[in-house]
């Protein structure tokens, strides 16, 4: 999850889509896709769509809410097998393992212990996979072979890490630390060598972000008590925006936004923020375009598509609803009143978006500012999707509580 967050830890959220495109323009390598945006390319929505799924293949694979990450014929998963943490390397076309690396974890332990697996999703570039167990393991893999490349511990937040790790110019960069003491931290890909780090208040449970500005990378994340851009290259804080840490129950769990300069913030019980990042003179400036107190969810990241934010309201032990908000100015375009499970994905899919809450019901309905209207909705699971899927060609890989399924649309 990155994922955002699982119950209590942030990685979000489950879909479909299809269409032919080639097999690099196919791969979803990372939370939330290539991009970090669930955008989807090559999508062609279907004339008529089909009353039911075919299911090709299902296999069972471990407990957990990170999402799967796939890579060319390679699909990978992090999950919980009895007492280890464990990355599968499996063949897309039938689901039987190619390889796979496991170590003893911790067991989740308090409330968080209703998700008692893995919430981080995989990281896969340059050769590697990179994972973050939910105590702190953070691991680096050989993509191909599944040999250990390093493998560090680290401390771990209250109610266990679930941020998802992302890859940039050769340095693998995740939230790291514990409630009150941590920050942000970038491990060379090869060696493991520590390259930077930004001590940040301690870390969220949403996943960091990549945002460029007049040429410079920046890491976008939220923290314990403030949304951060620091530089991907030597870590220098760039801008940061303070907010009064949430309560008991807040877990700032919502991955960011970047559309161009500008970055979507949203935190539980508090709203939605949208800022402006500038160069000024030496440094960078971020100011404050609007800000809500609507439309936060909780473990459901939103999606952006043509000026319009459409996400899951709620969440947690309640229930999530649909809405759709314009982007320049936060106001809200519409919400619907259908009760969805507790957690959710939405993905731009082109002519469609495609949703799937943790209660398996995946949705298609179309891009609107007019209201809700739906297209299609299938069952695709039998226990809860917390995870979001992987979207390939004509290929839907859902995982839900202990099994990677693929269905396809025909």
């Amino acid at each position: 999850m990155n994922l955002a967050s699982r119950m209590t830890a942030g990685t979000a959220f489950c879909v479909l889509l299809l269409g032919l495109s080639s097999a690099g323009a196919d791969d979803w390598p990372q939370w939330r896709g290539p991009n970090r945006d669930n955008k989807v390319t090559g999508f062609t929505a279907p004339s008529t769509w089909p009353k039911e799924l075919t299911q090709k293949w299902k296999v069972t694979i471990g407990v957990g809410d990170a999402s799967p990450v796939l890579v060319g014929d390679k699909i990978y998963v992090f999950t919980r097998q009895g007492g280890d943490e464990t990355t599968l390397c499996l063949k897309a076309a039938d689901g039987s393992e190619i390889w796979h690396d496991k170590y003893a974890a911790p067991a989740v332990t308090g409330a968080p212990s209703q998700h008692p697996g893995t919430r981080s999703t995989p990281a896969v570039a340059e050769g590697k996979v990179c994972t973050l167990g939910a105590a702190g393991t953070l691991s680096c893999l050989d993509a191909e072979k599944g040999t250990v490349a390093w493998r560090k511990e680290t401390e771990h937040p209250k109610f266990w890490d679930a941020s998802s790790p992302i890859i940039v110019d050769g340095k693998c960069i995740a939230e790291v630390g514990t409630d009150g003491a941590g920050g942000i931290a970038a491990y060379d890909l090869t060696s493991g060598e520590e390259k930077w780090k930004w001590p940040g208040a301690g870390p969220a449970y949403s996943s960091p972000v990549l945002l460029t500005v007049d040429g410079v990378k920046q890491i976008v994340a939220l923290t314990e008590k403030s949304v951060v851009g620091v530089g991907a290259a030597d870590g220098k804080l760039l801008w940061e925006i303070p907010f009064k840490a949430g309560g008991m129950g807040s877990y700032n769990s919502i991955t960011p936004l970047v559309d161009g300069s500008t970055v979507y913030y949203a935190r539980e019980g508090t709203g939605t923020t949208a800022v402006k990042v500038e160069k000024k003179g030496d440094g960078f400036t971020a100011s404050q375009v609007w800000s809500k107190s609507n439309s936060a969810g909780k473990y459901n990241t939103p999606v952006l598509k043509d000026g319009l934010i459409y996400g899951l309201a709620g969440g947690g032990r309640g229930a999530t609803t649909l809405f759709c908000m314009k982007a320049d100015t936060g106001d809200m375009a519409w919400t619907d009143s259908t009760k969805r499970g507790e957690c959710g994905a939405i993905l731009d899919a082109g002519d469609v978006l495609l949703a799937l809450s943790s209660d398996s019901q995946l949705i298609v309905f179309k891009p609107s500012d007019k209201g809700y209207m739906e297209v299609a909705k299938y069952k695709v699971a039998d226990s809860p999707t917390w995870a979001d899927p992987i979207i390939a060609g004509n290929r839907v890989f859902v995982k839900d509580k202990d099994s990677l399924t693929l269905w396809t649309l025909e």
